[in-house]
């Protein structure tokens, strides 16, 4: 079986998020990724915790399918290993501090003026240059830059995503760019310099509450799980405790809610509710209503009821819920792959294919191709053994 990216070998100089989660999705596609990692430490988001039999959930998530190789590049020896290992290379991606890979010689203008055909991917909380360039960047801080935490939580309180959006983001637009360079120099034969900015990715997220305050207007408030300007749309409480997330798009469905969920159809002529702004404008009314009905039904009766009226709905679900998630088992989306500590369930990558089957090999463990990259390169056992004499392995 043939996937895209077979022949493609992707080297990076990676750490937490947004780079070794572009480089897994490359490797899911047939890319060799290399990962070049410090020795005896590596990655740090390995020791971000050890929730997963010993290893840390973040580096399980985005790392299956990768070599790892222990280089210290403030080593002239091992840098010498990483310029032999690009002349082989068709990718570089690293999110470095900023200006950290320029000094050690690996710019896309010194790359490329001896490798012509390798495409160069920095990846950075707010871009090559501009005057936020040396700033840090953590997800959080470019939540609370690209106004992400504006629009996210309580009217009270502000809330960042419980997820690493600003991360994943940079990640999704690098492997895209990536992507998009491979079938450019298809056609010219030269690589190019992608340049992706954790700031600008989550930017382009912001869209609709950019546009929603073009020249001035409002902002959208932060209204929790709910939607700012439709009602009812949003959680609401079942009587065993559960949590029904539910939206109404237009007049139709609130009759039918009335109707067939409410069971209460004069409702729906209601003055204060018979217009999505009459509705919105007397929230808690509603609401209350609302509860007082789904307060003496099971969570599974009121999706029963909203199913039948043809009401968009879903179960507020936890972890444990996803885990056991009735569609994910039956499309069949987990599989297992091998880790230091033993197999391990991994979701298959969105976007399924029947042209083949994404990569899912083992997650690696720190230093674990080392000798066998370095074998490939043509170094001998007793400069294998230099090297880790000096430390620089």
């Amino acid at each position: 079986m043939i996937r895209p990216l077979d022949s493609i070998t992707v080297v990076s100089l990676e750490h937490a998020i947004a780079a070794p989660f572009c480089t897994r999705q490359l490797a899911d596609l047939g890319a060799r990724v290399i990962k070049v990692e410090r020795p005896g430490e590596g990655d740090f988001a390995r020791s971000y915790d050890n929730r997963v039999k010993g290893l840390a959930s973040h580096f399980v998530w985005t790392n299956r399918s990768k070599e790892s190789l222990t280089l210290d590049l403030k080593q002239p020896a091992a840098l010498a290993v990483l310029i032999q290992l690009l002349a082989q290379a068709d990718v570089l991606v690293q999110n470095l501090a900023p200006g950290a890979a320029a000094r050690m010689g690996l710019s896309f203008a010194s790359l490329h003026a001896v490798h012509p055909r390798l495409i160069v991917c920095d990846i950075s909380g707010y871009g090559e240059d501009g005057p936020y360039r040396d700033k840090k960047a953590y997800d959080l801080l470019i939540q609370s830059e690209a106004g992400f935490l504006s629009v996210t939580g309580t009217p009270e309180v502000p809330s960042k995503a419980g997820i690493s959006v600003a991360d994943i983001a940079a990640g999704m637009y690098a492997c895209t760019s990536i992507l998009s360079a491979l079938l450019l120099r298809g056609k010219t034969g030269r690589g190019s310099q992608i340049d992706v900015s954790m700031l600008e990715s989550l930017a382009e997220w912001m869209g609709f509450p950019l546009y929603y305050t073009h020249e001035g207007a409002t902002a959208p408030p932060r209204t929790a799980a709910a939607h700012a300007s439709i009602y009812p749309y949003g959680p609401f409480q079942a009587g065993d405790g559960g949590t029904v997330m539910l939206g109404l798009q237009n007049e139709r469905e609130w009759q039918a809610f009335c109707t067939s969920v409410l069971e209460d159809a004069a409702l729906a002529s209601d003055p204060r509710f018979d217009s999505n702004a009459s509705r919105n404008q007397h929230r808690d009314a509603l609401k209350g209503l609302i509860l007082a009905v789904f307060g003496k039904l099971t969570t599974a009766q009121v999706l029963v009821r909203l199913d039948q009226a043809q009401i968009a709905n879903a179960r507020m679900n936890d972890m444990a819920g996803l885990w056991s998630h009735p569609q994910l088992t039956a499309r069949q989306r987990w599989q297992t792959v091998g880790s230091p500590a033993g197999d391990l369930p991994a979701l298959l990558p969105p976007g399924r294919s029947n042209a083949f089957d994404c990569r899912m090999d083992p997650v690696p463990a720190i230093g674990q191709h080392t000798e066998a990259i370095l074998r490939e390169l043509g170094q001998t056992q007793a400069q294998i053994a230099a090297l880790r004499a000096l430390g620089a392995i």
